[in-house]
């Protein structure tokens, strides 16, 4: 039997999507504009010649009839396309939920308001159920720009810092050390619970270090609190005849179920030698699936296209171990969640095609074209370890081995 590899590039978009009007995102094109952006503050193209092999380069430029300067061949191997979202939203559990098979059909509910975000009876709520009379932030923000703003009277006061997006999102930063690292956990459970009847889509704990507003830095023991699937997804039945292995933040995502092994890494090197530990020792019928956040995190809400594009060719170089440790009937695939153009108004996620990339050994280049929903990756996982059928999406599981 075979072992799937997903990585996630998450907020990696390949253009707007034929939706895109509706979240005010027409245009948008994470990965075009970005090489736009870097060619022109360092004067040389991406250099990027295992992503271009992949055929990613060209999926892009399907999806949004864009050219741009980078460095590297036309497809040679692998299958590429692009694919549009059917879920409501473009967040990032909605996005991973139909890629394994579950698009979220519904409303999530949102905290819309910029300023005095979160409404005083749920405030009351919050204040009864934790213990802590009080908030810092209640607003849309960036969450660091939040902290270097808010962190010094955090400390202070002892008072959490609460802030929201346009996603469906509670995000609760506190410092590590003065807060506790434990303390703020449970208080993102309780926050959990008290939203339970609001469709919030994830409370999330956002931990940060640091002395004062110029060296205050988050930390890898992000976790997310999110919601079950509305759906059994295509974890949830491999999970019942095989290994399930999350790496990073797919376990918080899913709400830790359908996976059966869990590895936390911080920043994009630990992410990949994280995931090709497991490529070295994982058995056969086997799904390692990998969010790699920083794209999104890093460079894709903070507005640092050369950052963003610099991480690009490092994952472009760390392809070739990968490649190392696949066995002849792998298939590693790359795909996304939602775009995050670094280029864009505002830091949210924008709504694009994301790619659709699969590579196994000795496979030509084999063109999949336009997808209908993200969810034709799970069907194609269903497929290929024999799974009960799943409700979406088509299988290009024929397209790979052919």
């Amino acid at each position: 039997m075979a072992r799937a590899i997903i990585l996630v590039v998450d907020g990696f978009g390949l253009g707007s999507a034929p939706d895109a009007e509706q979240f005010g995102d027409v245009s948008a094109n994470t990965f075009a504009n970005l090489a736009d952006a870097y060619f022109q503050e360092k004067g040389v193209p991406l250099n990027i010649p295992n992503l271009a092999a992949l055929g990613l380069v060209k999926a892009c430029e399907q999806a949004s009839s864009r050219s741009f300067p980078y460095k590297g061949e036309a497809p040679s191997k692998g299958a590429y396309g692009y694919a549009a979202e059917i879920s409501t939203g473009k967040d990032t559990p909605s996005g991973h939920w139909e890629m394994a098979g579950v698009p979220v059909l519904f409303d999530w509910g949102y905290f819309r308001d910029k300023e005095n975000s979160f409404p005083q009876d749920l405030l009351e709520k919050i204040y009864q159920k934790t213990g802590i009379p009080a908030i810092l932030g209640n607003c849309h923000a960036s969450g660091t720009n939040i902290i270097a703003d808010l962190g010094e009277e955090h400390i202070r006061t002892g008072t959490p810092i609460c802030y929201t997006s346009a996603d469906s999102v509670f995000q609760i930063a506190a410092h590590e050390e003065h807060f506790g690292l434990d303390n703020l956990y449970k208080y993102c459970e309780d926050v959990r619970e008290v939203l339970e009847d609001m469709n919030i889509g994830r409370v999330i704990a956002r931990p940060f270090v640091g002395t004062n507003s110029e060296d205050f830095e988050r930390t890898g023991n992000r976790r997310d609190y999110s919601v079950l699937p509305p759906a059994p997804t295509v974890l949830d039945k491999m999970a019942e005849k095989g290994n399930v292995i999350s790496v990073g933040k797919i376990a918080d995502i899913f709400a830790h179920q359908g996976i059966t092994e869990k590895t936390k890494a911080s920043g994009l090197p630990a992410l990949i030698d994280a995931t090709i530990s497991h490529l070295e020792s994982a058995d056969e019928n086997s799904i390692i699936f990998t969010n790699l956040v920083n794209f999104d995190q890093d460079f894709g809400h903070r507005r640092d296209p050369v950052g963003y594009g610099e991480a690009l060719e490092y994952l472009d170089v760390r392809l070739e171990d990968i490649y190392q440790q696949l066995r002849d009937d792998d298939i590693l695939f790359l795909t996304s969640d939602h775009g995050c153009d670094p280029t864009w108004q505002g830091n949210d996620h924008t709504r694009e095609y994301v790619p659709v990339i699969a590579y196994a050994k000795g496979m030509p280049s084999v063109p999949l074209g336009e997808r209908s929903t993200f969810a034709d990756l799970g069907q194609t996982i269903a497929d290929m370890f024999d799974l009960e059928k799943m409700a979406y999406g088509k299988s290009f599981l024929a397209n790979i081995r052919q």
